[in-house]
């Protein structure tokens, strides 16, 4: 994890930041802070505090991960080398910020479905950014959602193409339960009701709705009672699910909204370093 932070400020930096470099005396020490301009929630910043550190950037933390801020409120201040402060500061800020604006997209959805479904569970998916896919699953935890699978050996998740090449739902189920450990869930993404009802009966832990529409997801759950199979299976929808229409999905009874939105599609939220 410190290794991929330090990464991204090598990779930004090059050889060296010229401009800072012959500008700045080498031993300036200088003060500044880092500013919220916006409301929001906060992620990032342990992360962050790991990088400055790794440059002997003294902080004083004014802010925690998953605390709201609203417009000017000090997230953090720090003290060090001028040269270091200006040479990470670009890349800091741009963690910062993309971080916190994903948990503050996923705060969003969470607060917006507790109006009418108290314990469905707001995932992300695995759209995420290639090489930070850690760091934005920790976002979406910090924002109050569920990271969901981090990488592929999480648990089995069976997707269409899965089952276009084994040949039936069941068939793919069964061929994980032969080779997979016990210790991981099998989840199985379905498309229509039959095969919900064929997942739920060959043992899916869990069942995806791919791509289904609030009444038809009533109909599966409804489906799943009348083969009295809805409370030994978690249900999960996909597909599609945003900010705007996250109440219609939540209000359809399933157990779980997952949603690649909220990585995605989250805007930065917004933050400048002041000196």
């Amino acid at each position: 994890m410190k290794q991929a932070l330090l990464q991204m400020i090598y990779d930004d930096i090059g050889f060296e930041d010229v401009t800072t470099n012959a500008l700045i005396s080498p031993d300036l020490k200088i003060d500044g802070k880092i500013i919220s301009k916006e409301r929001g929630i906060i992620a990032g910043v342990d992360m962050v505090n790991i990088i400055f550190n790794e440059f002997n950037i003294e902080t004083s933390l004014k802010k925690r991960d998953g605390d709201a801020v609203e417009a000017d409120d000090v997230v953090m201040e720090i003290n060090g080398n001028a040269r270091s402060i200006l040479s990470v500061e670009r890349t800091v800020l741009n963690f910062l910020m993309r971080m916190s604006g994903i948990a503050t997209l996923t705060s969003k959805m969470v607060e917006n479905t507790r109006e009418v479904n108290r314990k469905v569970i707001i995932a992300g998916t695995r759209k995420t950014t290639p090489g930070i896919q850690f760091f934005e699953k920790n976002a979406i935890k910090v924002g109050g959602g569920d990271t969901h699978r981090y990488r592929l050996d999480d648990c089995v998740l069976i997707k269409d193409n899965h089952i276009a090449i084994v040949g039936s739902v069941s068939e793919a189920i069964k061929k994980a339960k032969e080779s997979v450990s016990f210790t991981k869930k099998i989840e199985v993404e379905v498309e229509i009701l039959n095969d919900a009802i064929s997942a739920a009966k060959t043992g899916a832990d869990i069942i995806m709705l791919d791509n289904m529409a609030p009444e038809e997801i009533r109909k599966v759950l409804k489906a799943l009672e009348n083969e009295n199979l809805r409370d030994k299976i978690l249900v999960e929808a996909s597909g599609r699910i945003t900010l705007d229409n996250v109440l219609e999905y939540a209000k359809t009874g399933v157990d779980i909204l997952s949603s690649g939105y909220i990585t995605h599609s989250a805007r930065a939220l917004d933050m400048s370093l002041e000196i």
